[in-house]
């Protein structure tokens, strides 16, 4: 996902004289649609292929954020950062993740989806030290336009390189037992959407899962993506100093999903969604007390913390969705990250109005600890699949 709020919310609040609420609006529909989008992206891959989905993804971004450019009233931040970067980014959201996955590989597949995360994950946060140091020195519109000359670049790449399955290179998928050729096109990509939800959401695992990542995506883009940098600024650290404490959880971000992944192929899945989130919500309640005019060793510790945590949740609530919805899983979990992104969008918003009504963000931060301890006991309700027992006489 392109960087958000969390870079440039202070340069354009002071340029526009938009109030924190205005811009976390904003912010809440890229969030929104970044997850309302992802579940019908990934029908789309069924239908029409990974590379259409994705060059055209990107092309809307790079139109999305050149726009910003000329923008001069609020409404124009929600339709152009709002919505056309929304949409992009969700139809690359991390249902392509779980698509690339589920086609390409039959072992090792909580490995690949956490090097697949982490990459995506910590591409948004890497990248903030150097959007910040745009935005510091010639002002947000050069960011805009980074942004937008960076998702245009990859586009050739992306047609040139990526491929939709195996079959197409005359591969079998890694660990499968033998080659298995290309399946036809899926029609109706909506209609399929819409089904796989409906069918899912009679079951409990799916309301669990969504409700756990609503939890996820509200205390990670909700919060800290989009408030950190602003919390920060306003104990007077520096722009640059903050992003660059962001980049640093996008660091240790890989090793922590990465590890996650390989966790996820050797124990339960859901114990390690309620380690994860209990160890998330500890350390969010320590933070209010961390922020300081410069960065201190404690808040170092934060981050790094933080960071092995920032998206380890992803590799088993993937596994999960395999294991309860299986070829449609990829499906499930775009629904389930539609909710990650709606949880994500409340938080931007509500820690926005927090922040006007109250002065500070440290009612936020609290509020969503809380919230990850709730996630933990979710986490554990979620019932193991029965593996179904051969028949009677069958060896």
């Amino acid at each position: 996902m392109a960087p958000t709020y969390s870079y440039d919310a202070p340069n354009i609040y002071h340029k526009f004289d938009w109030s924190r609420g205005t811009i976390g609006f904003a912010v809440s529909v890229h969030l929104a649609l970044y997850g309302l989008t992802a579940p019908f992206a990934a029908a789309l891959m069924d239908r029409y292929g990974i590379r259409r989905v994705v060059a055209v993804a990107l092309s809307v971004i790079a139109a999305g954020s050149v726009l910003t450019v000329w923008m001069t009233a609020p409404w124009q931040l929600v339709l152009y950062w709002g919505v056309l970067v929304g949409l992009g980014s969700g139809s690359m959201a991390l249902a392509f993740a779980a698509t690339v996955t589920n086609r390409w590989f039959v072992k090792r597949r909580g490995l690949v989806t956490g090097v697949l995360t982490a990459a995506g994950a910590s591409g948004q946060l890497v990248f903030l030290p150097l959007l910040s140091w745009l935005v510091d020195n010639h002002g947000w519109r050069p960011a805009a336009i980074t942004v937008a000359l960076s998702a245009l670049a990859v586009v050739p790449f992306v047609w040139l390189l990526l491929r939709d399955h195996p079959a197409d290179v005359g591969l079998a998928a890694y660990g499968a037992e033998g080659f298995a050729p290309k399946p036809d096109p899926v029609p109706g990509a909506a209609r399929r959407a819409l089904t796989v939800l409906f069918r899912a959401a009679r079951t409990g695992p799916f309301w669990l899962l969504a409700g756990t990542f609503a939890i996820c995506g509200a205390s990670t883009n909700g919060l800290v993506k989009t408030h950190f940098i602003p919390a920060a600024h306003d104990e007077h650290m520096p722009i640059t100093a903050a992003a660059s404490l962001l980049a640093v959880i996008g660091v240790f971000d890989v090793v922590g999903t990465i590890a996650s992944g390989w966790f996820t192929d050797r124990f339960e899945a859901r114990r390690l969604l309620a380690v994860y989130y209990a160890l998330r919500g500890v350390s969010l309640l320590f933070l209010p007390v961390l922020l300081a005019p410069s960065v201190q060793p404690p808040m170092i510790f934060f981050i790094v913390f933080y960071g092995l945590d920032w998206v380890a949740t992803v590799p088993p609530t993937i596994a999960l969705c395999r294991e309860h919805y299986g070829d449609d899983s990829a499906i499930v979990f775009g629904w389930v990250l539609a909710s990650h992104q709606i949880g994500a969008a409340a938080v931007a918003f509500a820690g926005g109005v927090a922040r006007d009504v109250f002065g500070s963000y440290d009612v936020v931060w609290y509020a969503s600890g809380a919230l990850c301890a709730a996630a933990a006991l979710m986490a554990l309700v979620i019932r193991r699949k029965p593996v179904p027992q051969p028949a009677p006489g069958v060896a």
